[in-house]
């Protein structure tokens, strides 16, 4: 997704990355082998998960201002299927506008 949203013109540039839960850093290592996005490990002084209120694969959306405009569960809504792709895609461009 990262690719595509780099290949098109938005108001505001849109990077994807990963943060980690704190506790379940042994698995840092293995989620980065083969993938592009960068990830990043939460740590104590800045619990992000906390107060984002972030649930297990939660997509969280923020505007140019690092305030959330949107949350999409990727459990709830499998990006194999083109419709909920479409959906994320469009929340991230909404987002960028």
């Amino acid at each position: 997704m990262q690719r595509e949203l780099d290949q098109e013109s938005h108001a505001i540039p849109i990077h994807l990355l990963g943060i980690n839960a704190m506790g379940l850093e042994a698995g840092n290592e293995t989620i980065c082998e083969g993938h592009m996005i960068p990830w990043l490990q939460e740590v104590e002084d800045t619990p992000i998960w906390s107060l984002w209120n972030v649930t297990y694969r939660d997509v969280v959306i923020l505007d140019e201002h690092g305030v959330v405009v949107g949350i999409y569960n990727l459990s709830s809504h499998d990006l194999g299927d083109a419709d909920n792709y479409a959906t994320l895609l469009g929340m991230l461009k909404d987002a960028a506008q």
